[in-house]
């Protein structure tokens, strides 16, 4: 839940945001428009035809003028006059078919880089970010980089070879109409270069905004069914809608900007207008020139402000775009896991080879702390749930913000502060290793060090005798089955969920492994069998059942070490012992390394590893910790199991 909102301050619409968001240049976003340049290039050449097209019109206008007044026949005149105007249209419409191509493709080719490194990301940055935010990315800054072919960049180079050729036409016609319109421009370009830039920090804030509503719609939509049970529907609307209203301000800051940018073209247009008109009038009537000269100016002049337009609209379009391509940039410029990879195997060397004999995971001596960044946002996501809760309750807005701020004290306090102490253990090849302890004790950062989400602080992490941080993650992780104790389950049908870590499996084995967890029941209750929908979040299948799906996935992969993460807190009895059993013969040959709050889910493991406070006080079997481990004996007490 949001912090009650803070009383808007007046804020001068044209003042310059605070600029501390990521930056982008032209440099950076040339790739995204070069990746297109064949096309590009068929533009340019339009362009040049196009505008040759254009400026030969007022010639042909001058001279239909003089034929007239000599008394002459137009001959073919009219009909080169009518045919440039179709040749022009017609360019003009294939240009715009191109440019839309070339702009959708931008899009593509950016989301395309955006998502694979969004994927590839350390897990770290997820503990950072918030999913909404990453999602806007991809989707509202992407769709920026469309307006700089579509609106700005390719016209503005069309509109500079007419805004050259008129400008060269008007210098022959008359020099000194040129010169008074020459100076009614650079004073429009001066205002548009000095707005430009307020322009840019404004998209880029207003593309941060946008981000933060995603993200808070997503929080809103993931926890729908919690909000509705507690009646805090129209609290939530209400702290969406304070950020929408975020965004609306932003929008109208720059709406305000661009009001005067665009105006700025049509000014200097009626303001030349009216001089050439009038200057150019008495000129007529001196004799300096004949009337044919004057319209044929006027009509370049015509042509000269209108790219001119062109280009103010493309500085805005370029400067919006740069905006959103500064936090695209931001995500495409961290390292991902296979950098990280990269840069170890530089400092650790290269992977030993594997022991048979060695322990099939050893911890020598690891200790570990999140990313400061992580605990922080780890605990303001506690925090705002301890506020969505204390307004649930009736607590007032004050004690909610007093609430909201001791928590993010302590996260301050507790950055730093060791999640794991000097553990060592083995869980030795082919047996059974249980972890237990209370919670916060660490032991399912234990199987998130073994998958690689992080790399301990200290100490080291062996697989068969050889440093993981030496493996690459996708080769560790191919030896590796882990169930994580949300047991997430994924948008799309039973066997989407099932093939996740075993593609090339068959539709047998994946029925013959959901009867294995007493699944069996829900490929039979729909005739879709395989095919059948689990919702998102696998919302139309029960906790137990999500449970038992994401532990048949594991068991499909058969990998040589399976990670279980309290892989059966949610199933009851019946379903409990099936499970065990499943997990029992699927274990034959295969090392497990299980956490459990239930000790008598894992008092007949090979051995048990104690862990208090980030520290292992104990490993044994369940007889011999029950007599010399005092927190042991008292978990087991608890549990009735002495």
């Amino acid at each position: 839940m949001s912090t009650p909102a803070r009383p808007a301050r007046s804020r001068n619409p044209f003042s310059r945001p605070k600029d501390d968001g990521p930056r982008a240049s032209l440099k950076q976003l040339m790739p995204y428009i070069f990746e297109h340049r064949s096309i590009l290039i068929v533009v340019i050449i339009l362009s040049v035809i196009g505008a040759a097209a254009s400026l030969a019109q007022p010639l042909i206008v001058s001279q239909v003028i003089g034929v007239v007044e000599a008394g002459r026949s137009l001959g073919n005149l009219a009909w080169l006059l009518v045919g440039l105007v179709v040749v022009s249209g017609v360019i003009s419409g294939y240009q715009h078919y191109l440019l839309q191509r070339a702009g959708t493709g931008v899009v593509y080719s950016s989301r395309r880089q955006l998502i694979a490194r969004i994927f590839r990301l350390p897990i770290s940055q997820f503990d950072t970010r918030r999913t909404g935010d990453l999602v806007s990315r991809v989707g509202s800054d992407t769709t920026m980089l469309y307006a700089v072919l579509t609106q700005g960049f390719v016209d503005a180079v069309g509109g500079a070879i007419t805004f050259i050729g008129a400008l060269i036409a008007m210098a022959i016609i008359d020099p000194v109409l040129l010169g008074l319109t020459l100076l009614v421009v650079i004073v429009s370009v001066v205002v548009v270069v000095a707005l430009s830039g307020r322009i840019r920090v404004a998209s880029r804030e207003q593309q941060t905004k946008v981000g933060e509503l995603a993200a808070a719609v997503e929080r809103a939509i993931s926890s729908i069914r919690t909000i509705r049970a507690s009646n805090a529907t129209d609290r939530e609307i209400d702290a969406v809608d304070g950020v929408a209203k975020e965004v609306y301000g932003v929008g109208v800051r720059i709406a305000k900007i661009s009001s005067l940018v665009v105006p700025v073209a049509g000014i200097a247009m009626q303001t030349s207008f009216l001089v050439v008109l009038g200057v150019g009038g008495f000129r007529v009537a001196s004799g300096a020139i004949t009337i044919a000269s004057l319209v044929a100016f006027i009509l370049f002049l015509f042509m000269m402000i209108m790219p001119l337009g062109q280009a103010f609209g493309a500085i805005t379009s370029v400067n919006q775009a740069l905006g959103a391509l500064g936090r695209i940039q931001e995500i495409l410029d961290l390292p991902d896991e296979g950098d990280d990879d990269a840069a170890i195997a530089a400092r650790v060397g290269r992977p030993g080879t594997a022991s048979a004999s060695a322990p099939a995971i050893e911890f020598d001596g690891v200790e570990f702390a999140y990313p400061d960044a992580a605990v922080i946002e780890r605990e303001r996501a506690a925090a705002e749930a301890l506020a969505t809760e204390a307004l649930t309750e009736g607590t007032s807005a004050p004690e909610v913000v007093a609430a909201d701020a001791a928590r993010l004290t302590e996260a301050q306090s507790a950055l730093g502060r060791q999640v794991l102490r000097g553990v060592s253990f083995a869980a030795m090849q082919g047996r059974r290793t249980a972890l237990v302890g209370p919670s916060g004790a660490g032991k399912s950062t234990i199987l998130g060090l073994i998958e690689r989400f992080y790399d301990p602080t200290a100490g080291a992490i062996r697989l068969g005798g050889v440093d993981i941080r030496t493996i690459p993650r996708a080769e560790l992780r191919d030896q590796i089955g882990y169930v994580e104790q949300d047991a997430p389950v994924l948008a799309g049908t039973l066997r989407d969920n099932l093939l996740l870590s075993s593609p090339d499996a068959s539709d047998a084995d994946c029925e013959r492994v959901l009867h294995a967890v007493n699944l069996g029941g829900v490929l039979d209750r729909n005739p879709l069998g395989l095919a059948a929908p689990v919702g998102e979040d696998g919302i139309m299948l029960s906790g137990g059942e999500r449970q038992r799906l994401a532990i048949a996935r594991a068991i499909l992969a058969a990998p040589p070490i399976l990670l279980l993460d309290e892989s059966t807190s949610s199933l009851d009895g019946v379903n409990e012992q099936m499970m065990r059993e499943a997990i029992d013969a699927v274990a034959t040959g295969r090392t497990l390394i299980v956490i459990a709050h239930r000790l008598s889910t894992v008092v007949d493991s090979d051995q048990i590893v104690v862990l208090e406070e980030g520290r292992v006080v104990g490993v044994g079997t369940h007889s011999d910790l029950v007599t010399e481990v005092p927190l042991y004996r008292e978990l087991a007490k608890h549990q009735l199991l002495v």
